[in-house]
């Protein structure tokens, strides 16, 4: 699913989007930005994979604000104005719809952001996995597999839903290994892979396939802020 939102001054184009939006199965509306600044705020509080961002805006316009962005995510310019077509693309947008625009023209653009969303995918699959040492054996583990990690002493068994892997490393060495977007330290023995958390109770946390793990009360705060993202 990509996630997306809407950044435009005009309330009738934050209808027509949304409309279309709602029809089009793989994406999923976050929210609605009148501005930029509206926008920059969003972009803070929310993982989004595609905006569709109006050029002539009050105050900062779509051209200035992407111009400003580190690390954008893919852009489509949707504004009634052809003479900008040029610049949109100098910056790497995906498209450029010209208001008003027709339903399969906006999925025609959306196609393209499929494309490109999915060519980034493949391109940093490569890069999903880490290699340990478990019983003299060197193990290539992708993250994606990781359920938990669980320290022992000088051990450390990190979970799969089909087997465990012990390695001898610590706990912090282990959490500074691994990307912070995928996994978070839970507790002063545990870390958890974010994506498998089902629920979080008082004191534990339930991941897939129904496995309890303690929450230190240090860790609470944190926890509960990204799981909430």
């Amino acid at each position: 699913m990509i996630k997306c939102i809407v950044v435009d001054d005009e309330l009738i184009a934050h209808q027509i989007l949304e409309k279309y939006i709602l029809k089009c199965e793989s994406l999923a509306l976050i929210g609605h930005c009148r501005n930029a600044m509206e926008a920059l705020a969003m972009l803070e509080a929310h993982e989004v994979d595609l905006i569709f961002l109006d050029i002539q805006m009050p105050l900062i316009s779509g051209l200035t604000f992407l111009k400003n962005l580190n690390n954008p995510p893919q852009i489509i310019f949707t504004t009634a104005f052809q003479d900008y077509a040029l610049q949109g693309f100098e910056l790497n947008a995906v498209d450029y719809l010209l208001k008003p625009f027709s339903y399969e023209r906006f999925l025609k653009a959306v196609g393209k952001a499929e494309k490109l969303l999915e060519n980034r995918s493949a391109e940093k699959s490569d890069e999903n996995y880490f290699i340990i040492e478990s019983n003299s054996v060197a193990v290539k583990l992708l993250y994606k597999d990781i359920l938990y990690i669980e320290a022992l002493g000088d051990y450390m068994k990190i979970y799969t839903p089909e087997k465990f892997y012990l390695q001898h490393t610590t706990l912090k060495l282990l959490e500074e290994q691994l990307p912070n977007d995928k996994f978070i330290r839970v507790h002063k023995s545990y870390i958890v892979a974010i994506g498998k958390i089902k629920m979080i109770a008082k004191d534990e946390l339930i991941l897939s396939n129904d496995i309890h793990v303690p929450i230190g009360q240090s860790h609470k705060e944190k926890l509960n802020e990204v799981f909430r993202k």
